[in-house]
């Protein structure tokens, strides 16, 4: 498993991240991590950054300043790897910062929870951060192929790495669970947390989708962490980077 960078994020004020004020007037640098992971000879991607469109920018949106250095596609090819190679597209969820660069995997297969991609799949509904442009590939006629999964979700079919159900950020967020044969077990939290002192305090941001289901699933991605003596890596957090390799080295 490769650790890729996707971006960073530079928040003016962190007070979007807790609905109980916790973070108020807090600046903070935040991470964007992707991950290449590798079964036999096939690959998935696990989230997707923002969009290449970004690379060399700094955008500034609300408390929000955005962007990314390299692509996802230039980290692949220092791999000797293309679009081409990567079988299965998998996202947490389906916030722009996580589907960034999926439409240059458009010849793969999409993996989403099934009720992230109703969210997406019908116009009619809504939700924050929710924009439908990077999943154009797998909408209409001419289609690509959609997995939507409901519960945990064996990705490859033998327990290497498995799709851990824990909504409330979105109707249908996943978490990851990487088992590695030398590093042992890796979860990779997606947007369940952000930073290290949501999970001391419980923050759960303002835009979540349910508050009540964000808790629960906290309380299951920490038993499941204990129980198997997991190394946890958010996602979002820099402090999180060095638990793994750093590219263009590799988790075994």
């Amino acid at each position: 498993m490769w650790r890729l960078d996707c971006g960073f994020l530079e928040l003016s004020d962190t007070a979007p991240f807790s609905d109980a004020h916790l973070y108020d007037d807090e600046q903070r640098t935040l991470t964007n991590s992707c991950y290449l992971i590798r079964n036999g000879d096939r690959y998935m991607l696990w989230d997707a950054g923002f969009a290449a469109a970004l690379k060399g920018q700094r955008v500034t949106q609300s408390v929000f300043t955005i962007g990314i250095e390299r692509t996802i596609e230039d980290q692949l090819a220092d791999l000797g790897l293309s679009a081409d190679d990567i079988e299965l597209m998998a996202v947490s969820h389906y916030h722009s910062d996580h589907v960034g660069q999926i439409p240059e995997f458009a010849d793969s297969s999409l993996v989403i929870s099934a009720a992230d991609w109703q969210a997406v799949s019908q116009p009619e509904q809504d939700g924050a951060f929710l924009d439908r442009t990077p999943f154009a590939p797998w909408l209409g006629e001419d289609a690509g192929t959609v997995v939507a999964v409901t519960g945990d979700h064996d990705v490859f079919g033998d327990g290497s790495v498995i799709m851990k159900s824990t909504p409330g950020h979105t109707p249908g967020h996943n978490a990851l669970l990487v088992r590695l044969s030398e590093q042992g077990d890796v979860l990779l939290t997606g947007d369940l947390y952000h930073f290290e002192e949501q999970i001391e305090n419980r923050g759960v941001p303002q835009f979540n989708a349910d508050r009540a289901d964000t808790l629960a699933s906290f309380e299951r991605f920490n038993a499941i962490a204990k129980s198997l003596d997991a190394t946890v890596v958010i996602q979002h957090d820099p402090r999180h980077v060095e638990r793994l390799p750093i590219f263009p080295e590799s988790a075994k």
